[in-house]
């Protein structure tokens, strides 16, 4: 079994990320599973009669696919194909502002320590750290930074604290 890191503790994924299923027969059954986009899409109402499906979205898909579903889904994954590859975080915002995602939100992919706290600000809870890597050592990104400066879901930033206090004198 997988493992990953859901809030701030390293858990066994209940979840069967299926990549590469272009069928509902690709599909284990029995088991939690996060399908494609497309998958759930072509899909939705058998998909819905199971216990727990969650979905993935490549970094070209629009969160907006699943406004009709964020309601219902207990686990969105968002892909990072390369560590390289920020289009997550804006698919993640989007998900989480826009569009009131309030589930499972995880980071699939090329996940590394170096990014987990900068997820962690923008809305992911959970994070499939990539093969490979240390998952007990990524743990620890998530505490790499005490404060922000940016405005997130986090907390306000300094800026913003600072022009609230007033001009120094």
């Amino acid at each position: 079994m997988q493992r990953l890191i859901k809030g701030q503790a390293i858990v066994d994924d209940a979840y069967v990320l299926v990549r590469a299923a272009s069928s509902l027969a690709d599909v284990p059954q029995g088991v939690p599973v996060i399908v494609s986009l497309a998958l759930w899409l072509g899909n939705r109402e058998t998909l819905r009669a199971r216990a727990a499906v969650g979905v993935w979205l490549a970094p070209s898909e629009d969160p907006f696919a699943l406004a009709e579903d964020v309601a219902s889904l207990p686990v969105i994954a968002v892909d990072f194909p390369a560590f390289t590859d920020g289009r997550g975080y804006s698919s993640a915002r989007l998900l989480r502002e826009r569009l009131g995602y309030t589930g499972e939100l995880r980071a699939v992919g090329d996940v590394q320590r170096d990014q987990l706290y900068y997820l962690s600000q923008i809305g992911f809870d959970a994070y499939a750290i990539a093969e490979g890597r240390d998952i007990d050592a990524a743990l620890s990104g998530l505490r790499d930074f005490s404060d922000g400066y940016q405005a997130t879901n986090a907390r306000t930033p300094w800026f913003r604290r600072r022009d609230a206090q007033g001009p120094s004198a």
